[in-house]
């Protein structure tokens, strides 16, 4: 592999105008008519002066300092980027998409149409008898399908308090939890990468609310004991909740409301191609059974009998979790990106997925200790610092998997490749894979070389960020 691929270096940065700050020029600017306190306006403004083609060609550096999955495969587990097809952003960008949420029902009925047959899509795909579109996020979905999970056991008069979680399970899971006022009861792994039933067992009791679960698991694994899994927590009078991060591993395949679960949340930026993360817009809608329907955030979208549509307050809901019906346009693309692929094209979408994931396992070095997985697969570093093969990869011109969990693994490199990527795709990946697992730890620790920006404090990054485009004093 060819290793000179940076395409920025400390040379090049003595070229960049706006970034050396040079030919700056100060102009008047009259800010009289602003209409803000004379503190918040200023007389003169220093700014570069600078010729259209140095402006086109700074702004392309600077696309070109960044990754994007635009740039390449985004092989990070179980929260996975993949590829947003430009058609569905087309599509929210349309004048007619943007939608004033005080606009009454009649005046607004292509809108709601639109919410309605998305919320009976994503209903009819993973076997939910109910969706609520309006949470934001995943961890919002998760959060929101506790507080219904919380109503629903206070509405029959039960005061349950605990919340059982596996070991492996997604951190949110257990912030979720806490934060809708639950005691988290973890419970461990099998020798298999699985849920232990007899551990599931011993920490299922009268205080059980809810089992939260990932199927297949964060290892890739599917729970082959599931619908065991699901009559120890019925019967104790509990609610099994999904987590939708994997669902794009049994799109056309496997539901899991036939599972037994009772209720549960979508990840639409992985399973259905829409942004993810960054500060930005998400969604992750909620869907429960025919017994939960009832709890739902309100409002919720319904087809009358004269065929218009029309919102409604569901009568024990948990209230309104968010703005308007969630972040509209965001589904409005997962909307127009199952409608484009339909039955077949989801299905095959989960079966790419899967050969795609175990295409790569096969062709790496490290050791992948738990199979057979789906959709992604979890190596392990071995000797090496799994933050420091991540740190390498970067070198290479492709960005690294997940790293250090689940901790079941040592040294976890948590890898999903996606269904979008080609085999010459997963084949510069593995190269990437086996040039670091060869290389010795004094280059591991002394990587990135090749990046425009060189290994960080992440700690002090993270807490005292500097935001300046100005060169800052120590």
């Amino acid at each position: 592999m060819d290793h000179d691929q940076a395409r920025w270096t400390e040379d090049d940065r003595r070229y960049e105008p706006l970034l050396a700050e040079k030919d700056r020029t100060t102009v008047d600017v009259d800010g009289t008519d602003a209409g803000l306190p004379d503190d918040l306006t200023r007389d003169t403004l220093t700014v570069p002066q600078l010729s259209e083609p140095e402006v086109a060609r700074h702004f392309t550096r600077l696309s070109q300092m960044n990754y994007g999955v635009e740039s390449g495969p985004f092989p990070l587990g179980s929260c996975t980027m993949k590829y947003n097809p430009s058609f569905t952003e087309d599509l929210a960008a349309r004048p007619a998409a943007g939608v004033h949420p005080d606009r009454g029902d009649q005046s607004v009925q292509g809108t709601l149409a639109v919410m309605h047959d998305l919320a009976d899509y994503l209903g009819r795909i993973a076997g939910m008898d109910a969706v609520s579109l309006q949470p934001p996020a995943g961890a919002a979905g998760e959060f929101a399908g506790v507080l219904i999970a919380k109503a629903y056991h206070e509405h029959n008069g039960e005061d349950r308090s605990e919340i059982v979680v596996p070991d492996s399970a997604h951190g949110t899971n257990f912030a979720s939890a806490a934060m809708a006022g639950f005691d988290v009861v973890e419970v461990p792994s099998g020798e298999d990468g699985r849920l232990d039933l007899d551990a599931l067992g011993a920490a299922v009791g009268p205080e059980t609310g809810a089992l939260m679960l990932t199927n297949p698991n964060t290892l890739g694994l599917f729970e082959r004991d599931i619908e065991a899994a699901a009559e120890i927590v019925h019967d104790a009078g509990g609610l099994l909740y999904y987590d939708g991060a994997n669902l794009n591993a049994l799109l056309g395949r496997a539901r899991p409301g036939d599972m037994g679960f009772d209720v549960m949340h979508y990840n639409v930026h992985k399973t259905f191609a829409t942004p993810h993360g960054g500060g930005g817009p998400g969604a992750g809608p909620v869907g429960v059974s025919e017994e939960l329907a009832p709890f739902l955030p309100a409002p919720r979208v319904r087809e009358t009998d004269e065929g218009d549509y029309e919102h409604f307050e569901p009568e024990h809901s948990i209230g309104k979790v968010h703005g308007f019906q969630g972040n509209w346009l965001v589904l409005v693309k997962a909307f127009a990106y199952i409608a484009r692929l339909g039955d077949a094209g989801l299905a095959d979408a989960s079966a790419m997925a899967v050969l795609n994931a175990n295409y790569l396992a096969s062709q790496i070095d490290y050791e992948v200790p738990f199979g057979p997985f789906h959709h992604e697969f979890v190596a392990s570093a071995g000797d090496q610092d799994a933050a420091d093969v991540a740190k390498r990869m970067l070198d290479y011109g492709v960005h690294p998997p997940t790293t250090k969990w689940p901790e079941i693994v040592d040294e976890a490199l948590m890898t999903e490749p996606t269904e979008v990527e080609n085999r010459r795709s997963l084949d510069r990946l593995a190269d990437a894979f086996d040039a670091v697992a060869a290389e010795d730890d004094e280059t591991l620790v002394s990587a990135p070389q090749r990046t425009s920006a060189r290994r960080i404090d992440q700690v002090s990054a993270a807490r005292e960020p500097r935001l300046s485009w100005r060169a800052l004093e120590e």
